[in-house]
């Protein structure tokens, strides 16, 4: 699924006075080639001179994560607070601390027991996206296309936050559900080998059999690791019910199909058509929504769909 050498962190999360003292690298042709050594620091300088190369992401080894990330979650509350700092910049950070926690429940999904981690950054998504009517323009910056996966997960917490927070009248800790389920819907992707997942051809039956199993088998996992919510749950479970029931794993129909399930069945393909994938690329926003109204008859919730596309519509204009 992903190189188990370094992972991607967004220049925007280097801060030159705080950031920890690990090596950073560039990336080229497939090689990692070291940048920054762990005994000097990040400076301006080296900032300045990586995005007038248009450079977007060092990489930091994955032995050294765990210092990264336990600083940027723990620095997040007074970023955000910031005043000397844009949006743009606080959400390419919030999403990247996001996106290490997403790839730390991959790499050992007993990760996710650790559910006042997981409840922190989402509380933070929810009042950073509640906010800023722009806040999600820094998606996309979030990391390179070799780690989809993890960046998807993060866009359908985000817009599923989005939904049921504009559309719903939840109480904050319902809203909090929502986003841990969003983040860990794919969660059953962990049991399936990257060569299906990562095969550019289209799939055979027994291999597309497997990749419909793991909405199932995440639901099991998180069942059996204990402690999340039946929203949270249900939404893993069943968030590819299709809404005339030809969906999986139950084949769930109409309002069978639980809301926050639908919600996410919407997310999902959304952010799935307007991201790079290896059999072929992303797709407008505008492109998206024609496929999803006028090519996948029966797929969605009709009511649902619309709320989606004016709201998803609505904030796509004001970050224009």
């Amino acid at each position: 699924m992903r190189d188990h050498y370094c992972r991607p962190i967004s220049i925007a999360s280097i801060n030159p006075q705080t950031f920890p003292d690990v090596s950073l690298y560039t990336k080229s042709s497939g090689n990692y080639v070291l940048y920054k050594p762990h005994d000097r620091k990040f400076t301006d300088m080296d900032r300045m001179r990586l995005e007038q190369n248009f450079v977007e992401f060092l990489y930091v080894r994955t032995g050294d994560m765990e210092e990264v990330t336990r600083f940027l979650e723990t620095g997040l509350s007074e970023i955000l607070n910031r005043h000397d700092m844009d949006v743009r910049t606080k959400g390419q950070i919030l999403y990247q601390t996001t996106v290490n926690y997403v790839i730390d429940v991959f790499e050992n999904p007993e990760e996710a027991a650790k559910l006042d981690r997981c409840r922190n950054l989402v509380k933070y998504l929810l009042h950073y996206l509640c906010s800023d009517p722009t806040s999600l323009n820094a998606l996309h910056s979030v990391a390179d296309h070799n780690y989809y996966i993890f960046v998807h997960s993060l866009q359908v917490a985000a817009l599923s936050l989005l939904v049921h927070d504009e559309v719903y009248g939840l109480t904050p800790d319902e809203l909090t559900d929502v986003g841990i389920g969003g983040l860990l819907h794919d969660l059953g992707m962990v049991f399936i080998s990257n060569s299906i997942l990562e095969k550019p051809d289209a799939l055979s039956d027994v291999e597309y059999y497997k990749i419909k199993q793991h909405a199932q088998r995440g639901y099991e996992c998180l069942k059996e690791i204990g402690g999340f919510s039946e929203i949270s749950l249900l939404a893993v479970r069943h968030h590819h019910e299709r809404f005339d029931g030809d969906g999986y794993p139950s084949a769930l129909k109409g309002d069978a199909i639980p809301r926050t399930a639908q919600v996410m069945a919407i997310c999902d393909v959304y952010s799935a058509l307007t991201a790079d994938r290896i059999h072929r690329k992303a797709v407008s926003h505008e492109r998206a929504l024609e496929v999803m109204r006028t090519e996948m008859p029966g797929a969605f919730n009709p009511e649902l769909l619309a709320r989606f596309v004016e709201i998803i519509t609505a904030r796509k204009s004001t970050e224009k």
